[in-house]
């Protein structure tokens, strides 16, 4: 939320050669009644919810990848639910990036956005400090995890890459 996920995959997508940008943030978005947001402390609903959401991504990602598309699957994945991606999906040998500029930055750049997530009652009342503590304390040091707080977007999209070389071309970003 902030890290700049959108538009670091899209950016990411644009350079790949058959690739799909899925947003993973697509499929709560299509819930219009009953949509329960995830918040620090979440209720049953809000967490079955984002089970669905990642059930649903990852079947799609699974279908583009069959097609021979390369996926850049991006999301908010923290915790337990970062493991059970990578093993969803590890028929696709999916390529981890995690975003992680500092909560500063986070803080900045949802100021300088039509949407503000952070201390919006409507997204949880989350905090850019509490998204990290989530990352850092709950989060399996899964993949290749990126401060991008000094980077500019094709810097970041460079460094992705530039981990790449090497480890072969047909593999899935998440």
């Amino acid at each position: 939320m902030g890290a700049g996920k959108s538009t670091v995959a899209q950016a990411l997508a644009e350079r790949l050669p058959k690739s799909v940008h899925l947003r993973g943030d697509l499929f709560r978005r299509l819930i219009i009644n009953g949509r329960v947001e995830m918040s620090p402390d979440p209720v049953p609903e809000a967490v079955k919810q984002l089970r669905l959401r990642y059930d649903l991504a990852w079947d799609v990602a699974a279908k583009y990848a069959e097609a021979g598309f390369t996926v850049v699957y991006q999301d908010v994945i923290l915790g337990e639910f970062l493991g059970w991606t990578v093993e969803r999906l590890q028929a696709y040998r999916p390529a981890v990036i995690v975003l992680d500029p500092s909560a500063e930055t986070l803080t900045a750049r949802d100021k300088g956005r039509t949407k503000n997530i952070y201390g919006d009652p409507v997204h949880g009342s989350w905090t850019a400090e509490m998204m990290r503590q989530v990352l850092h304390e709950q989060t399996p040091r899964i993949g290749r995890w990126i401060d991008t707080s000094a980077q500019s977007v094709d810097e970041t999209v460079d460094a992705i890459l530039a981990g790449f070389k090497g480890a072969g071309a047909e593999r899935s970003a998440g």
